[in-house]
């Protein structure tokens, strides 16, 4: 791997620019009770409003944004749980091209939902059993179609970026500089990319991986120095994050520029979950609230009294798993 491969801010800035009009620009949320039991001031980037439903639309959008004519004629296929096929299916559909999307036979029924109404081809495989990348490539070979990576990207790693780029200015225009950013991660693409925003426009801000206290590759391999895979069969309830290990890419940049993992437990999801809904009248996926549950429960003493940014990256939650937890008390 060499530098070239690696994305930098003037990709992110790019991406921002092949955005306009497929992507909008997501709010900004606080609430009191949130900063009260947090013990911080939090700024919530809600990305659970992004066009389809999730941050995930930024990097499809600058991924497919530069295929060429023949590429996008042959169409393209991913491999995603979810939110990345919605993405990939939603831009694919807008800048007319088809999309094969492997997905595994477990993911959220709202999620497969929404990759068909964008007129997405979903094949479904056992994820325990069965390698998605090895059935997207045998698609991809058969039918001259370009794979779309969900994280380890050059191009979806700026695409994702360009959340950051909106937070930075965002928090600049409201006079304000975020001391901590906490950002859940499955493969990175979304937490490296906004760390590269950062690093410019906000370099005192200090970037934080949330993940699953089973799942904690990230942090493992942030304490390790070195990519570290999760143990087979480990789970969680935040299935949009439950990559097996980070991307060559994504750790490339992110053991330069994270500060270290936050691990949360699924209780303590369901707890951020809930918390946006009651407060911020948002839904957040479990994987999407993992950051918010950090924020809410796992806080080193140096995020304290401080100024915390916290991403919510998803709400694409099938109505009967949000529905007993919004409702326990």
């Amino acid at each position: 791997m060499s530098d070239s491969d690696l994305p930098t801010f003037d990709d992110v800035v790019a991406a921002a620019q092949r955005q306009l009009g497929y992507v909008r620009e997501t709010p900004v949320l606080s609430h009191g009770a949130i900063d009260a039991a947090a013990g911080a001031r939090v700024f919530l980037k809600a990305e659970c409003l992004q066009v389809t439903g999730s941050f995930k639309m930024r990097g499809a959008t600058n991924r497919l944004a530069q295929l060429t004519p023949k590429e996008r004629k042959a169409g393209v296929v991913a491999f995603s749980s979810g939110n990345h096929a919605q993405g990939v299916a939603r831009a694919a559909r807008l800048m007319g091209m088809p999309a094969v999307i492997v997905m595994p036979s477990d993911a959220p029924m709202v999620k497969v939902e929404g990759v068909r109404a964008d007129g997405g081809e979903v094949v479904l495989y056992d994820r325990n059993t069965e390698s998605r990348e090895a059935i997207s490539m045998r698609i991809a070979a058969e039918r001259g179609a370009v794979v779309v990576p969900s994280y380890d990207d050059k191009h979806i790693i700026a695409g994702q970026g360009t959340a950051g780029l909106e937070f930075a200015r965002q928090m600049e225009a409201m006079g304000e500089t975020l001391d901590h950013l906490i950002c859940c991660a499955g493969g990175g693409g979304l937490i490296t990319g906004i760390a590269l925003a950062f690093e410019r426009l906000s370099p005192q801000t200090k970037i934080w991986a949330a993940e699953p206290e089973a799942h904690d590759d990230w942090a493992l391999s942030l304490e390790g120095g070195t990519i570290v895979a999760n143990a087979p069969g480990t789970r969680s309830i935040c299935d949009a994050i439950l990559t097996p290990e980070p991307g060559k890419l994504t750790f490339a940049i992110g053991k330069r520029l994270l500060a270290g993992g936050l691990r949360v437990s699924d209780e303590e999801v369901r707890g951020a979950m809930r918390a946006a809904f009651r407060h911020l009248k948002i839904v957040a996926e479990p994987g999407g609230a993992a950051a918010l549950a950090a924020a809410l429960s796992r806080m080193p003493g140096e995020m304290k009294g401080a100024r915390v940014g916290v991403l919510v990256t998803g709400g694409n939650v099938d109505a009967a798993e949000f529905a007993p937890v919004i409702a326990a008390r």
